[in-house]
C-alpha cells in the first residue's frame, strides 16, 4: 500500500459492484474516495469504468517534472498542475484535490515552485543549482530571470527590464557622444575661420628683408592652418559624427523590437496566469460543493439523489478539466516567454558588443584624423622655420642702404 493511503472501511467496497482487474479503491485524507490502477499508477476520482476496452476518466497521472534551465521549461510538453504544483507556493484551503502530488492522497512536503510576478521558478531548496546556458562567460541569458530592486528601494524591477534600461543608457550615451564630436566639429570650424580671417591683417605688412619675407610667410602659414582645420572638420563630420547618429537610429529601432515582444509576451503570460488562478477557485467551489452534497445525503439531511451528486461530480471534473487546460495554456506561454527571453537577450547583448566596438572604431578614427591634423600643421610651419633660420640683419642692413643711401660723403670741419 502507498504512503498516505488509506483501506477502505470493511465491507463497504463489497457492497459495490466489482472494480475492473488491476483497479483498487481508497479513501484520501479528506474522506473522499478515488482510485488507482496498480498497473499503470493511474488514478482518478471517478469510478473506472466495468465496460472493458472503456479506459478511466480523467487521463492518467504521472509524476514526471520536465526539464528545467534556470527555472522554465524547455521541453515543448507542458507540465500539469496535478504532477508539479507548477503554479504558486499558495495553495487553496478547500482544494481537497491536491494539485501538488502525483496521487489524491499523497501529501507534499514541500512546495518545488515559486511565483513571482507570473511566472514559475523552481524553490531553491528542491533546485539549488542549475546548469548555465553559457557557462564560459558572463552572459546577459543567464543572470536577469530574476527580479532587483530598484536603486531607491521602492519596488522590484524585472531582470529584462534591467538589461532595457542598460541598453538605453548606451543609446544615450552614443548621444551624447555623437553631440560631443558636433561640439568639436564646432569648435574646428570657428577656429579655421578666425585663422583665415587673421591671415588676411595688414598689421606689419610692411616690414622688409628676410625678416618681412619670414613675417609674411607667419600670416600665410595661418591661412595654410585654417584650410587644414576646415578638412579636418569635415571629415570629422562624415567620418565621425554621422556614422554615430546612423548607427544610434538603427540601434533605436531593434530595441524597439525587443522591447515590444518580450512586453507582449509578459502581457500575455500574465494574462494566462490570471486564468489559471480563476479556474482553480472554480475548481475549489467545485469540489466544495460535490463534497456538501455529499455529505448531505450521507447523512440523510437532504433528499438530493445520485442523479444530482453524479451532476456535481460532472461539474467537478469539468472544472478540474478547465484548469488542467489552462495550465496548459500558461505553460506553452511561459515556454515561449522563455524561448524569447533567451534569444533577446542574446539579440541585447550582441547589439551592446556591436555598440561598443562601433564606437571604439570611430573613436580611433577621431584620433587618426587629430594626428594627422597636427601633420598637417606642423608642415604649414616648416617654411616659416626655414625662412626664420635665414634671416641676417647684416644682410637686410646693406639691401637695404643699397636701395636707399643718399651719398657717402661726410660733412668737414669748416675752415677759419
Amino acid at each position: 500500500m502507498k504512503p498516505g493511503m488509506v483501506p477502505p472501511p470493511p465491507g463497504e467496497e463489497s457492497q459495490t459492484v466489482v472494480l475492473p482487474p488491476g483497479w483498487q479503491s481508497y479513501l484520501s485524507p479528506q474522506g473522499r474516495r478515488y482510485y488507482v490502477n496498480t498497473a499503470t499508477n493511474e488514478t482518478t476520482w471517478e469510478r473506472p469504468s466495468s465496460s472493458p476496452g472503456i479506459p478511466a476518466s480523467p487521463g492518467p497521472h504521472r509524476s514526471s517534472l520536465p526539464l528545467t534551465v534556470n527555472g522554465y521549461h524547455t521541453s515543448g510538453t507542458p507540465a500539469h498542475p496535478p504532477e508539479t504544483a507548477h503554479m504558486s507556493v499558495r495553495k487553496s484551503t478547500g482544494d481537497s484535490q491536491n494539485l501538488g502530488s502525483s496521487s489524491p492522497g499523497k501529501k507534499q512536503s514541500k512546495e518545488n515552485t515559486i511565483t513571482i510576478n507570473c511566472v514559475t521558478f523552481p524553490h531553491p531548496d528542491t533546485m539549488p543549482e542549475q546548469q548555465l546556458l553559457k557557462p564560459t562567460e558572463w552572459s546577459y541569458c543567464d543572470y536577469f530571470w530574476a527580479d532587483k530592486k530598484d536603486p531607491q528601494g521602492n519596488g522590484t524591477m524585472a531582470g529584462f527590464e534591467l538589461l532595457l534600461q542598460k541598453q538605453l543608457k548606451g543609446k544615450q550615451m552614443q548621444k551624447e557622444m555623437s553631440e560631443f564630436i558636433r561640439e568639436r566639429i564646432k569648435i574646428e570650424e570657428e577656429y579655421a575661420k578666425n585663422l583665415a580671417k587673421l591671415s588676411q591683417n595688414s598689421l606689419a605688412a610692411q616690414e622688409e628683408g628676410s625678416l618681412g619675407e619670414a613675417w609674411a610667410q607667419v600670416k600665410k602659414s595661418l591661412a595654410d592652418e585654417a584650410e587644414v582645420h576646415l578638412k579636418f572638420s569635415a571629415k570629422l563630420h562624415s567620418e565621425v559624427e554621422k556614422p554615430l547618429m546612423n548607427f544610434r537610429e538603427n540601434f533605436k529601432k531593434d530595441m524597439k523590437k525587443c522591447d515590444h515582444h518580450i512586453a507582449d509576451l509578459r502581457k500575455q503570460l500574465a494574462s494566462r496566469y490570471a486564468a489559471v488562478e480563476k479556474a482553480r477557485k472554480a475548481l475549489t467551489e467545485r469540489q466544495r460543493d460535490l463534497e456538501m452534497k455529499t455529505q448531505q445525503l450521507e447523512i440523510k439531511l437532504s433528499n438530493k439523489t445520485e442523479e444530482d451528486i453524479k451532476k456535481a461530480r460532472r461539474k467537478s471534473t469539468q472544472a478540474g478539466d478547465d484548469l488542467m487546460r489552462c495550465v496548459d495554456l500558461y505553460n506553452q506561454a511561459q515556454s515561449k516567454w522563455f524561448e524569447e527571453m533567451v534569444t533577446t537577450t542574446l539579440e541585447l547583448e550582441r547589439l551592446e558588443v556591436e555598440r561598443v566596438e562601433m564606437i571604439r572604431q570611430h573613436l580611433c578614427q577621431y584620433t587618426q584624423l587629430r594626428h594627422e591634423t597636427d601633420m598637417f600643421n606642423q608642415s604649414t610651419v616648416e617654411p616659416v622655420d626655414q625662412l626664420l633660420r635665414k634671416v641676417d640683419p647684416a644682410k637686410d642692413r646693406e639691401l637695404w642702404v643699397r636701395e636707399h643711401k643718399t651719398g657717402n660723403i661726410r660733412p668737414v670741419d669748416m675752415e677759419i
